[in-house]
């Protein structure tokens, strides 16, 4: 899974990217290539299994971020850019909502202006494709009447409709089968939205983090589907991207919060996507693995090796805390918490699972 970091110029996305990927980024000059990085996804839960298992290795779960070009109508006609777009499964919208003299920024700061602008031109984009494509379907249906082409062609003037309404195509029910008929397209104003409110440093962080949605008046936009809100401070998060654990855990406490905005960023681009983490753990290894929500235990075998999803049997299952409580799978078991699943068994967000094949 792939996520795209956009926004107008000079709100702080690229400084974004670099905190969370750790990348070394050059100047684009006149490039529309898209920076792509590698984020760890912070997770205290593997972090505790890891302490009682001591493993040889700990390896959490990644997303991959694609820093995006900043957009414009004219930009969105460049082919590199629409490309880096067009590749992305969710997207991450950073807002400006810091003051700073140094960084230019034409206008007064409205975080929601500037939501609204970009999007339209997200949908002024996919309007353009699509009604390129009525055209061709009109002619299409002039030589012969399919199926499958009146399907597509009823589908395209509902999105036209939505869009013409400045409704995102996110917003727009439909079915499985409808979903992939078009999913070629890759519209951009179909693709979930996290938007992510850039604020200024203060000594009531902690507090402006939680009112960033009402004092920017983001609150019905972030609610609407397919969409979340999320609020960081740049300037803090870069300095704790160079602090060790403990000074970055006292850095933290200093502006009344227990974890970092980056922290909180990952999570909601995870929950955005569907995504769930289940983990493995043992001696030689404590690892979380990355799989949509209401995977079955068979297909959650598939993510580690094919080869478990093939000869899948059963798989031993144990909520993470419970696992901690216990202090050892030899105690849950005999405490009756360590349960055999079948391959039809939900994965739920946290289970530590152990699957059994006949491989």
């Amino acid at each position: 899974m792939k996520t795209g970091i956009i926004g107008l110029p000079q709100v702080g996305k690229t400084s974004l990217f670099k905190i969370l990927t750790h990348a070394k980024v050059e100047d684009r000059g006149y490039s529309r290539e898209a920076h792509l990085g590698i984020a760890k996804v912070p997770d205290d839960r593997l972090d505790r299994l890891a302490a009682l298992y001591n493993p040889k290795k700990l390896i959490h779960a990644t997303v991959e971020y694609a820093d995006v070009a900043a957009i414009s109508q004219e930009a969105l006609k460049e082919t590199a850019l629409l490309a880096s777009l067009r590749n992305v499964d969710a997207l991450i919208h950073v807002l400006r909502a810091f003051e700073d003299d140094s960084i230019p920024h034409t206008g007064d700061l409205d975080p929601a202006r500037d939501a609204k602008n970009l999007e339209f031109d997200l949908m002024l984009s996919d309007l353009t494709q699509v009604e390129k494509r009525l055209e061709r379907l009109e002619k299409d249906l002039k030589k012969m009447r399919t199926p499958d082409l009146e399907k597509e062609n009823a589908l395209l003037l509902r999105c036209k409709a939505s869009l013409e309404a400045e409704t995102p195509l996110r917003e727009l029910e439909m079915s499985p089968e409808e979903k992939k008929l078009i999913r070629g397209f890759m519209f951009l104003s179909q693709k979930p939205v996290l938007y992510a409110v850039n604020l200024s440093e203060s000594t009531t962080l902690g507090a402006d983090l939680e009112a960033a949605a009402a004092r920017y008046k983001l609150t019905d936009l972030a609610a609407r589907p397919n969409a979340g809100l999320t609020a960081f401070c740049g300037k803090v998060e870069a300095e704790l991207s160079e602090m060790d654990d403990e000074e970055a855990a006292e850095f933290l406490a200093s502006y009344g919060l227990q974890e970092s905005g980056l922290v909180r960023l990952i999570r909601r681009s995870y929950q955005l996507l569907g995504l769930i983490s289940f983990f493995t753990v043992g001696e030689d290894e404590c690892r979380a693995w990355t799989v949509p929500a209401s995977s079955r235990a068979q297909e959650a075998a598939g993510a580690i090796h094919s080869d478990l999803e093939k000869h899948f049997i059963r798989a031993e299952t144990i909520h993470w805390d419970t696992l901690l409580a216990a202090g050892s799978e030899a105690a849950a078991r005999s405490q009756g918490t360590l349960r055999l699943e079948g391959k039809d068994y939900l994965v739920q967000d946290g289970d530590v699972l152990h699957i059994r094949h006949s491989g």
